[in-house]
């Protein structure tokens, strides 16, 4: 039975406070923890092992006749969803009566990438100061994300390289055949938004508005989705998918395999078994200009000529350090691996930009949410990839390479990099959201989708 939204608030309020994001082996000792503690409503097991060799468990949470596939860390900048799975976990071991009403058997996993996941828990208990968690952040390149590496054959576009961890989040799903998957994710400033498949589902809209704006957490009604993804309702989206980027592409008339080197996404992946599934993206910052649908004076074809001429001056700053550095540097890490992918990619969206703001829907308006997002997501990529770019350096110098050009071009990285961060902070303050409220929206509004999947499938859903 589909909880109500007053029984889904009160789930929502008892969330407890949260301190600061656990590290993998908190997570790993939480979920060993409550296995103990709950035999006969937990079940641990091992699904798959890391690259390094880590184990990667889910545990099984009730005995109903429907699966529900619920993960964290599918990308390892984004602890949110750790919390979340743990509380969600806790709460049904300890609540029968939750169990029964929502009439799963729940399959969840606390961070399905704990490789990559320890390489950020560097800002994890800090203050999320914006330049220091730019400092101390990595995401790997596409074909090394989880979230990004389910197989893929689509007109040109072809992929197999599966890594183990998407191979055992992949092993469960076909097991399990779940009714509803949901891989939790986060942002970074602006709202809340969300992305659902494989269709629409209006009466579920409301539910996905309101469990936010209970914690005082706006929506994001920014452009923050491309223009390809179906925009079903306010922050509310359709398919983020690497076969309508294809198509976007070719019909701007540029190479549409180019940049291109991942899969398809554990949503689209489930989509054989008819299975519904959410994406739920929540920031670390908030500001109210995210839901300001107020038109501007300011043309939206300005906008993206503006994002794309600070996305391009970011590929090429990164790009010449890189080249500067190729020919002495002696590490093949995890941060020059993405930035070889991220630094040609930022040169390409800004020519997308640009083509994109040559079509005759981008002669328009620009609404203050999209003019706050604009500008930030040129922000938030300096500060993120100029910091990787920077611990690509210093894993050089740390492994003892400090050859004066790697030394010279870390110097002038760092300029660079302090520029953008007074660039970043000098944009109108944002309000750093607790923990507790960003894992009370996550966990809410998972339950709000996981009670709309059943009755989506009916009587049936339980003989699937």
């Amino acid at each position: 039975m589909a909880p109500s939204l007053e029984r889904i608030l009160q789930l929502v309020d008892a969330v407890p406070v949260i301190e600061r994001f656990p590290t993998v082996d908190e997570l790993v000792a939480s979920f060993a923890e409550l296995a103990a503690e709950h035999p006969a409503q937990v079940r641990r097991r091992r699904v798959g092992t890391s690259r390094l060799g880590e184990p990667i468990h889910a545990v099984t949470v009730g005995s109903g006749p429907c699966h529900a596939v619920i993960v964290g860390g599918i990308h390892p900048n984004e602890p949110i969803g750790g919390p979340t799975a743990l509380h969600l976990a806790r709460t049904l071991a300890a609540d029968a009566e939750l169990r029964e009403e929502l009439g799963y058997t729940w399959h969840i996993i606390g961070s399905i990438d704990p490789d990559a996941m320890r390489l950020n828990e560097g800002w994890f208990s800090g203050t999320l100061d914006r330049a220091e968690y730019g400092r101390n952040f990595f995401r790997p390149a596409s074909d090394e994300q989880v979230e990004w590496t389910f197989p893929l054959e689509y007109k040109e576009l072809y992929f197999d390289r599966v890594m183990p961890e998407t191979l055992a989040l992949m092993r469960l799903i076909d097991d399990v055949r779940p009714t509803f998957v949901c891989t939790l994710h986060n942002g970074e400033l602006g709202g809340v938004y969300y992305h659902i498949g494989p269709a629409g589902a209006p009466e579920l809209y409301p539910l996905l508005h309101a469990i936010p704006a209970h914690v005082g957490i706006p929506l994001d009604t920014s452009d923050r989705a491309a223009p390809y993804v179906p925009r079903y309702a306010p922050a509310i989206f359709g398919h983020l998918g690497v076969e309508a980027h294809y198509e976007h592409a070719a019909s701007l008339g540029m190479d549409p395999t180019r940049g291109l080197d991942s899969g398809t996404s554990s949503g689209s992946y489930a989509e054989k078994y008819n299975t519904f599934w959410l994406v739920s993206e929540l920031p670390y910052w908030s500001h109210p200009d995210a839901a300001d649908i107020t038109t501007t004076q300011t043309r939206y074809r300005d906008l993206l000529l503006k994002r794309a001429e600070g996305l391009t001056e970011l590929g090429a700053t990164v790009v010449s350090v890189l080249e500067e550095t190729e020919s002495e540097r002696i590490l093949q890490s995890p941060f020059v691996r993405a930035m070889r992918q991220y630094a040609p990619h930022f040169l390409e969206s800004g020519e997308e930009e640009r083509r994109q703001a040559k079509a005759p829907e981008s002669d328009r308006p620009a609404t203050v949410a999209e003019v706050y997002a604009g500008g930030d997501l040129v922000h938030g990529y300096r500060m993120r990839y100029g910091g990787m770019t920077l611990r690509l350096l210093e894993a050089e110098i740390a492994a003892g390479n400090g050859r004066p050009h790697i030394r010279e071009q870390y110097r002038r990285m760092s300029a660079v990099y302090e520029q953008w961060a007074e660039q970043a902070l000098r944009v109108t303050p944002a309000r750093t959201l607790p923990i507790r409220d960003l894992v009370g929206v996550q966990y809410g509004t998972l339950l709000a989708a996981a009670g709309y999947a059943i009755g989506r499938h009916g009587p049936d859903a339980a003989r699937r």
